[in-house]
């Protein structure tokens, strides 16, 4: 039995979610006439409470994007030193919007508001760069699907309105966030510029991102997005997949929540594993030692085609999603305590 942990992005659309895609209602969306497409931004803008929003082919587009019209070239973003925007998008923020990063060390990727505070560039002070942004991921991906405290996002705001800067959330997993958490997504609306949210990941949809934000800042979003290659054209059938993802796949992320706290439980109880780091949602991180019974873990793994990923640095990951059965998850429990 193949097991593939590495990450939620292994989703698969349903047979109920494939056939509500080949009824969609299609049209040019780059004339903004594709009606699919226009339910799934009117859906998640009301979701959040917020002005507008944009579908984007992928998160990072989506990221890229927000980063581009909260930005100017040669000014700087804050963020924490495990962020999405500074590790995984291929160094586009300073590609796209030629701004840098001041990267902060939070916890398990999480930043504080005195550490924003502290980060900012005295703004008549010109040898430093101005800071513009500030960018927060929920969940976060390379601190093990930590969430964060509402309470401290309302204290971050108020750090970015006393200093007039923006503040935009990588949602990728924001999900994932709001099922283990229970907060409101509209108090989200409320406090970020601008929102990412991930549709492939748990949700299940083949592709897509929704950007979310001011009606200010979002009027210039449609104009990036065509210059970074996002225009497209009859996306209903990718939209109709988000839409029925909103309707039956949000609740059941706590499926994948509780099963990953019962991997990690069964890692702890494995020797070699040195630590395994709390899980909070759908991320299970954890770390071997260097023993040569840690290598035969892996390669016990690997014999019983059981996947997973290798974040480095010694950090192992593993990610539950919708295309994780529960006859897998029982046989892999069978064989963490096999080993």
């Amino acid at each position: 039995m193949k097991i593939d942990l590495r990450s939620d992005t292994l989703t698969k659309p349903t047979p109920a979610m494939l056939e509500y895609m080949m009824q969609a209602e299609v049209g040019d969306d780059v004339y903004k006439e594709d009606p699919t497409v226009n339910a799934l931004e009117t859906k998640v803008a009301a979701y959040f409470g917020m002005d507008t929003a944009l579908y984007f082919p992928t998160g990072t587009m989506a990221n890229q994007a927000a980063i581009k019209i909260h930005t100017q070239p040669g000014e700087q973003l804050i963020a924490d030193a495990y962020a999405h925007v500074y590790n995984y998008e291929g160094g586009g923020v300073s590609f796209n919007s030629g701004v840098s990063c001041k990267l902060l060390s939070g916890t398990r990727g999480k930043i504080t508001a005195a550490q924003v505070a502290g980060a900012i560039n005295p703004p008549d002070f010109y040898h430093s760069p101005l800071t513009s942004l500030v960018c927060l991921e929920n969940t976060t991906n390379k601190g093990g699907g930590a969430c964060y405290d509402l309470e401290e996002i309302k204290a971050i705001r108020e750090v970015c309105n006393t200093h007039e800067l923006g503040l935009h959330l990588d949602g990728a997993r924001l999900w994932n966030a709001l099922v283990a958490t229970k907060q409101s997504p509209k108090e989200y609306g409320q406090l970020f510029d601008t929102i990412s949210v991930c549709l492939s990941k748990g949700l299940g949809a083949p592709m897509g991102s929704v950007l979310v934000g001011k009606q200010s800042l979002m009027n210039k979003a449609i104009r990036v997005r065509k210059v970074l290659g996002g225009g497209m054209r009859q996306l209903g059938y990718m939209a109709a997949a988000g839409l029925y993802a909103l309707e039956h796949h949000i609740e059941r992320l706590e499926e994948d929540h509780e099963r990953a706290l019962a991997l990690a439980a069964g890692l702890f109880q494995i020797d070699c594993v040195a630590h395994v780091e709390e899980v909070a949602t759908n991320i299970i991180i954890f770390q071997i030692d260097e023993t040569p019974r840690a290598i035969s873990f892996l390669e016990y793994l690997k014999s019983n085609e059981v996947i997973i990923s290798d974040m480095g640095q010694g950090k192992l990951r593993m990610v539950t999603h919708y295309d994780y059965t529960q006859a897998q998850h029982e046989h892999l429990l069978q064989l963490l305590s096999s080993f």
